[in-house]
């Protein structure tokens, strides 16, 4: 059966991941730059403060994991305020041994392993659009163990370190949405999975793209009447049922010119149009130029 949340984490196609251990000791304080791609942090020992940049400040515990799908300006810190240590994320490569803030002696008050997720794509913007700013999960054993296989493997650098780290990067992704409820998450795919009735509609959808769904098949399916699925997808979803199903074709539709396996043809009918000139207009209309120029761009 298909699985919307996995053809999602599968269009990402995490590559890899860079990461570096940060502790803290005393009155001390971070303060990270925009990066705009996705960021996360697991607390090892002890505990500290997020404040992300418009939100309320988060107390973060060991065993607590945070993905910032975007990673805005943010500052981690001791309880008690210090004159902050100020960090660019797109010039701090990983790998570099742990980072000490504050007191340098003696045991460290809170020790975590953060770091940034690498696509190979350009769409990330996806996660950003399923998720909340903040992602934060208390308590999961199979997150700890996640991030620690991370943090391992990554500081190992052995054969087949980039394969591994991908298919971890992918389980992290899958856990974090997994913790983010429905009503946390944004209008999207997550809120509508959320949905019993309409989980089966997106479901549908997701198994068969080039399939011509008309809103009356999708509804039978969601066992709903017309309006009211019409109206509850459109909630949830934040775009009408019609216009996923577009959306989600296009997306699709760039990862295959992308890998540049199939001509244009064979991808127009993968997605679901009849005819080449259709997909092309469509293609156009929603990404700004036609498939052609797409696949030379790539």
């Amino acid at each position: 059966m298909a699985d919307p949340l996995s053809d999602v984490v599968r269009l990402l196609h995490p590559r890899s991941v860079f990461a570096n251990v940060i502790s803290g000791k005393g009155n001390w304080a971070v303060r990270y730059a925009d990066y705009g791609l996705p960021g996360f942090c697991i607390v090892l020992e002890g505990s500290a403060l997020l404040a992300v940049d418009g939100h309320d400040p988060v107390t973060l515990r060991a065993g607590d994991f945070v993905l910032l799908p975007t990673t805005p300006p943010f500052t981690l810190s001791s309880f008690v305020p210090a004159p902050p240590v100020f960090i660019d994320p797109r010039v701090v490569p990983g790998g570099r041994g742990e980072l000490r803030h504050g007191d340098p002696d003696g045991p460290p008050d809170m020790r975590s392993l953060g770091g940034a997720f690498l696509f190979d794509t350009k769409q990330a913007g996806l996660l950003a659009s399923l998720l909340p700013v903040i992602v934060h999960v208390q308590g999961s054993q199979r997150l700890q163990q996640l991030v620690q296989m991370v943090g391992e493997e990554y500081e190992a650098q052995q054969p087949g370190s980039d394969y591994l780290l991908s298919r971890l990067v992918e389980m992290l992704l899958v856990e974090a949405m997994r913790w983010t409820s429905a009503l946390d998450a944004p209008p999207g795919l997550l809120r509508g999975l959320g949905d019993e009735r309409l989980a089966r509609a997106l479901t549908r959808i997701h198994a068969d793209i080039a399939h011509a769904w008309t809103v009356a098949e999708l509804a039978d399916a969601a066992a709903l009447s017309r309006s009211t699925f019409f109206d509850r997808f459109t909630r949830a979803v934040g775009v009408a049922p019609m216009e996923y199903l577009a959306t989600w074709r296009m997306e699709v539709a760039k990862d295959l010119l992308a890998q540049g396996e199939l001509t244009v043809a064979q991808v127009a009918e993968r997605v679901g149009y009849g005819s080449t000139s259709a997909f092309s207009v469509a293609f156009s209309r929603r990404v700004g130029e036609p498939p052609s120029r797409y696949v030379r761009g790539r």
